[in-house]
């Protein structure tokens, strides 16, 4: 009787299928002449996803929009002689421009299309300004913006230098306390989510000094600084040491009655070595100044400046029904080590 090797008979399967599976898809040839329709929507924002359709369409090997010749990514693998599909570059130039297809023939169709690239804003170097500040703006489509304006008002920006990803712009005097920007480009104008606080209308506790009558009032050592800024060349730093509950900050002594015109808080702070939470205190807030009072907390992220902007019905800082007069920043801890932290443009916005 004939014995069959169960081993060859495994291994001759298995390759059989690694074979099936391996076998390569036909992929459409690239012809002399392809040919497009003209497509029914002719424009969109960057990841719009466009389906070209026509005769002869394979073997494609580059799409580009014609604008800054940005290339387009695709997957020859969904596409056929009869469709291409593919989405609009993020990076993509805004505007009216073409289409262009090249197959591996080196043979091209070009393809109407205006792609919609609103200016975009995503970080700000800085929320406070004063006249004639330098602010850098961080986003997309900002190589062909025309013009800045602070939004509600006639004041206008100067444009000092421009790349798609970045725009530095000089700040204009003006009368308003705050404003977001209208920024527009060639595709049109937007106003920035963010809004920037003009210095010179805030009611300040510490920007490159003391002011109105504020001083120095910390538990732990505490004094003006120079070797980090956030604005200017001083900042306030606030030292706690290993072990100790403490709270540092400001006192006016004379007391700062309750003011509805103040809206917010607002302050950038340089963080520690590590993480840690701080929490805003004072003394007519519900918990008093210091240990119990830990219902604002704010999370300071390590080594890098942090902006934080509170609501002023959420500090409370007249709970109590008086004039209040210390606010500061209390942590429990630090346990780990010494630490210190960097406060500058503290500052209550109308």
């Amino acid at each position: 009787m004939k014995r069959f090797n169960i081993k060859s008979i495994l291994f001759f399967g298995v390759a059989f299928i690694i074979a099936s599976c391996t076998k390569e898809v036909e992929k459409p040839e690239a012809k002399d002449n392809p040919k497009a329709n003209a497509l029914e929507v002719s424009e969109g924002p960057a990841g719009t996803v466009i389906s070209i359709t026509g005769s002869d369409l394979g073997g494609m090997k580059t799409i580009m929009f014609e604008k800054d010749s940005v290339f387009a990514n695709f997957n020859p693998v969904f596409n056929n002689n009869s469709a291409v599909v593919f989405r609009v570059p993020d990076d993509a130039s805004g505007g009216n421009q073409n289409i262009i297809l090249t197959n591996s023939l080196n043979k091209q169709i070009a393809i109407p299309y205006t792609v919609i690239a609103l200016p975009t804003v995503t970080e700000v170097s800085n929320y406070n300004f004063e006249t004639n500040t330098f602010i850098t703006l961080t986003g997309n489509n900002l190589n062909d913006v025309v013009s800045v304006g602070l939004t509600g008002t006639s004041a206008t920006a100067t444009i000092i230098s421009q790349t798609k990803r970045s725009l530095v712009i000089k700040m204009p005097s003006t009368d308003v306390s705050s404003a977001a920007l209208t920024i527009t480009n060639s595709t049109g104008p937007i106003v920035t989510n963010q809004v920037f606080v003009n210095l010179d209308k805030a009611y300040k506790i510490f920007t490159e000094g003391y002011n109105n009558g504020f001083e120095n009032a910390s538990w732990g050592p505490a004094s003006t600084s120079t070797a980090f800024a956030k604005t200017g060349v001083t900042s306030f730093k606030a030292g706690y040491n290993k072990g100790n509950w403490s709270a540092n900050g400001f006192a006016n002594w004379n007391g700062i009655a309750n003011t509805p015109e103040f809206k917010f808080m607002s302050f950038w702070v340089k963080g520690a070595s590590a993480t840690y939470t701080l929490y805003v205190t004072g003394d007519q807030r519900e918990g008093g100044y210091g240990n119990s009072d830990t219902t604002v907390p704010i999370q300071i992220p390590a080594n890098v400046w942090t902006y934080f902007k509170i609501p002023m019905e959420t500090l409370q800082l007249w709970k109590r029904g008086g004039s209040f007069k210390q606010i500061g920043f209390f942590i429990q801890g630090p346990d780990a080590q010494d630490e210190a932290f960097y406060f500058d443009d503290v500052i209550f916005i109308r």
